[in-house]
This record gives C-alpha cells, sequence and structure tokens, in this order.
C-alpha cells in the first residue's frame, strides 16, 4: 500500500476508484501530489521501496526493477542460532516472493532489543556501510520495528527499512483478488501504517495558513490521520456486513447436518492442490508463498456416504502479522467454526515441526485450537519424507496431492473421523409419525430400515443432539460396528 507521505494524497481516499476502494491503491494518477514540497537532498535519497527513500511506484517493494535486499535477524536471549537462521531462510524466500532479491544477510546477538534502533547505533552503521558496498536498496528485518525504530534505521541506513510484517503485507497486496480480500489486505495495511504516519515528518507538516486562517491551525498530520481513521471504519464496516452473510450462510450449511472440514496448513504446503484432487475444485495452484487468500468450499463426498463442506483457508506462516489476523477474521471464521481441520504438511519442507508448531500457533489465537485435527503430510512423491512423519505421528496418513497417492485411504480417513462425531442408534418410529421418518432420513444417515408391525425399525448415525431429540423412539445406541 502506498504511504501518505511519499507522493500520495490521503484525500483522495474519500472516493475510492473500485469495489472497497482498493482500486485506489494502486491508480498511479495520485503520483505527483506533493510534488510543490521539499525533496530529499540527492545525496541522501536512494532507490528503494517507500518513505523518504521511496521507488517510483510507492509500493513496499519497487515493482520497476528487482531490489536487492540486506536481510537482518537478532538472536535474543534463550533463542536458538539455528532457529534465527531458519526463520530468515523464510524471510528470504518472502522477499523473492514479494518480487526482489536477497543479497547479504546480517546477523546480531542481543540481550534485549534497542528502542531507538533495534539492533543499536553501532551495528546500524556497519549495516550502512554494507549496504553502500553491495548497492543495496532495503533492509529488512526479520521482526516488527517499532515506527521510532524504523524512522531512526532509515535515517542512520540512507535507505528503507522495512520488517517482516511489511513484506509480508506487500505480498498479500500482490495476491488478493476477490472484493473481500483486497478490503482485507487494505484494513491490514491501514492498521499497519496508522502508527508510522508521524515518521513522515517533513511532508505532514503544518498547513500554511492565511487570512483567517492564521493559528495552530490544524497539521497535515492530524488531517492524514483523520481520513485514514474514516476510511479503516468504512472497511470494518464492509466486512461486517461480509460476516454476516458467512453467518447465515453457515446457518443454512447446519440446516443439511453435513459436517465442515477446513482444509489449514503452513503456506504453500499444497492446501489448494489437496482440494483440487479431492474435489475437482480447479483452484490457482502455484509454487510460490500465499498464492491463494481467498477460502474456496466444495462439497465433498466421503467413500461411507457421508458428504462435508470441505474449505481451503489462507495459508499461515510464523512471525505472521497480528493486523492480517484481525483483518482476515472473516476468512478464519471457517476454520473457528469447522467440525474437523486437515492440517497439511509439506513432509519434503526443511523444517515440518516448525512449521506444524507455528499453524497451530495462529490456530490458538484465533480460537481454533481445540478443534479436531487430522495431521496429512503431502508431497509424498517429493521424498521419503512424508513416510518418515506420518509413522512418527499416529493417525496421520502420508499423501501426494500431485500424483493422488494415498488419496483414498486419507477420504476414508476423514469418512471415520466424521462418522467418529455421530452416534449409532436405532429407532422404532410408529407408522402414523412419518414426520420423524422424515426428520432422521433428514437429519442422520440411515443404515437399515425393516418393516415391523408397530413401525418401522430404523438404524441409523445421528448427532447426539438428534438423539437426545428422538429420545422417546430410541430402542438402544447400537453398538459401533
Amino acid at each position: 500500500m502506498p504511504d501518505p507521505g511519499d507522493g500520495w494524497a490521503v484525500d483522495d481516499w474519500d472516493e475510492p476508484a473500485g469495489p472497497m476502494g482498493a482500486d485506489a491503491l494502486d491508480d498511479p494518477s495520485h503520483e505527483g501530489d506533493f510534488d510543490d514540497l521539499d525533496e530529499v537532498d540527492d545525496e541522501e535519497s536512494h532507490r528503494g521501496a517507500f518513505g523518504d527513500f521511496g521507488g517510483e511506484s510507492g509500493g513496499l517493494i519497487e515493482r520497476t526493477f528487482r531490489e536487492k535486499i540486506i536481510l537482518v535477524g537478532v538472536t535474543g536471549p534463550g533463542e536458538d542460532v539455528a532457529d534465527t537462521e531458519a526463520s530468515l531462510d523464510e524471510l528470504a524466500l518472502l522477499v523473492d516472493t514479494a518480487g526482489a532479491d536477497a543479497v547479504e544477510r546480517v546477523h546480531q546477538r542481543r540481550n534485549s532489543p534497542d528502542p531507538a534502533t533495534y539492533i543499536g547505533k553501532g551495528k546500524a552503521k556497519e549495516i550502512h556501510d554494507l549496504a553502500e558496498a553491495v548497492d543495496c536498496d532495503t533492509v529488512v528485518f526479520d521482526d516488527e520495528l517499532t515506527p521510532a525504530q524504523g524512522f531512526n534505521l532509515e535515517k542512520i541506513l540512507g535507505r528503507s527499512a522495512l520488517d517482516r510484517t511489511a513484506v509480508i503485507l506487500d505480498i498479500f497486496a500482490q495476491n488478493a483478488s476477490s472484493q473481500e480480500g483486497r478490503a482485507q489486505v487494505e484494513l491490514a495495511q491501514l492498521r499497519y501504517r496508522l502508527p508510522r504516519l508521524a515518521g513522515s515528518g517533513r511532508r505532514l507538516s503544518q498547513q500554511g495558513g492565511g487570512i483567517g486562517t492564521r493559528g495552530p491551525g490544524e497539521t497535515q498530520l492530524e488531517v492524514d490521520r483523520r481520513r485514514l481513521i474514516r476510511r479503516v471504519h468504512k472497511l470494518e464496516a464492509d466486512l461486517r456486513k461480509v460476516q454476516a452473510h458467512r453467518v447465515t450462510q453457515s446457518k443454512q450449511r447446519s440446516r443439511t447436518r453435513n459436517r465442515a472440514v477446513a482444509i489449514v496448513g503452513y503456506t504453500n504446503a499444497g492446501k489448494s492442490s489437496l482440494l483440487n484432487r479431492l474435489t475437482d475444485a480447479d483452484v490457482l495452484v502455484e509454487d510460490r508463498l500465499f498464492a491463494t487468500l481467498d477460502a474456496t468450499t466444495r462439497r465433498l463426498n466421503l467413500p461411507g456416504g457421508e458428504t462435508v463442506f470441505a474449505t481451503d483457508t489462507v495459508g499461515f506462516v510464523r512471525k505472521l502479522p497480528h493486523q492480517l489476523v484481525t483483518a482476515f477474521k472473516t476468512t478464519l471464521d471457517v476454520v473457528r467454526d469447522a467440525d474437523l481441520l486437515v492440517h497439511v504438511v509439506d513432509g519434503s519442507g526443511p523444517d515440518p515441526e516448525g512449521s506444524m508448531a507455528a499453524v497451530r500457533e495462529v490456530l490458538a489465537e484465533i480460537g481454533a485450537g481445540d478443534v479436531p485435527e487430522l495431521l496429512v503430510f503431502n508431497k509424498h512423491d517429493l521424498g521419503d519424507g512424508a513416510a518418515r512423519l506420518a509413522a512418527r505421528y499416529e493417525g496421520s496418513v502420508a499423501v501426494s496431492a500431485h500424483s493422488g497417492h494415498q488419496i483414498d485411504l486419507l477420504m476414508a480417513t476423514i469418512g471415520d473421523r466424521v462418522r467418529s462425531m455421530t452416534e449409532m442408534a436405532e429407532l422404532l418410529v410408529p407408522w402414523d409419525r412419518g414426520d420423524v421418518l422424515a426428520s432422521v432420513h433428514r437429519e442422520g444417515q440411515v443404515l437399515s430400515e425393516t418393516a415391523e408391525e408397530s413401525g418401522m425399525r430404523i438404524k441409523a448415525r445421528l448427532e447426539p443432539a438428534s438423539v437426545g431429540a428422538l429420545s422417546e423412539y430410541l430402542v438402544e445406541k447400537a453398538a459401533e460396528a
């Protein structure tokens, strides 16, 4: 999302160009709105992402060329250097997905972050010298920077200083396609930007006065902040409407008594590929991070005759920005309300256990930590990693969404897990209670029917609530076959 202090007028956001206002973010016609203001001295300027040292496009990552990026990671007390390096490896993938190249990385041990610059002034100057040597455009930090830290670092480095959150937001902005997805991303970007408006200092100075306007007046910063907050409220209201629509859809699906299965997992673990394999959903599949952001739901018919609603969800990642978790609440509610989570793990990845832990951390954050989970280790066709992991975790399945390996076993396992949520019951329904017979067929899975003199004897799988409602016709709870 463009920075209000980098050639973009916040005033133009009052009348967004497209649905939910997302198109206004990419409109090049806004460039040059601040051309009459003071420019950064030539010796201080540098091509790059945004802020005082911004490039031509005004985006978080420059689009007109492949930026050169220096990555910075910090290991604190009680933390492992290997974990920091693994996190930097993932950050390099995120930077590549955003359209830039990581050319160097810097690692530092600290007892605590420096309040002013996060890494300390001396280390910042060291990175400045390295950046000059490799002619890098932007420095990206693996942890989130405070607005003050980002502002101070840009002054010392002479180029843009971003954090992991900014890179992930940039990727989401590139990939959001639906009206809801674009609104969610814009909301997350605005929440990220609001506390960072003050860093634009010079360009958000006090408005010029005139006859009748002299005095303290209202600063441009105050104007921009007020307009941004207004836009945030508008997006929140729009997404609440989407949430209400989702609740209505959920109620309609609940009437069918079909269970909801949410496919979750680390980004690029193969969730969309698995949904396509299971349901012929034709969801976009690409070998890159966050290729799809919009939830897709399809009906899945299981081998035992059950029908469930399977939903592909947005991928998770380490240190997923809180702004995104909050903005994507309407999408992530699908996960929280699911009856079963199919947790897809890249069995060929370098750190599958770390990916699983990161996903479970986000699940707990959104209130889905207690939803039953089925582990599925994907990419069996890329090595024996998936099989080894499946052997280690009881009840899990190793599959290949690409080749179809053990997909039938996965569907049977999902069916078993879904059936375990129901109860086997035997009912004797009088002949004059046709409404009860219809209710049993509608709310459960009828396994057998036998006509008797006093009525119809039925064996069926029913939800616990349905068994309670039909207790007067209950002969016994049948034993599991």
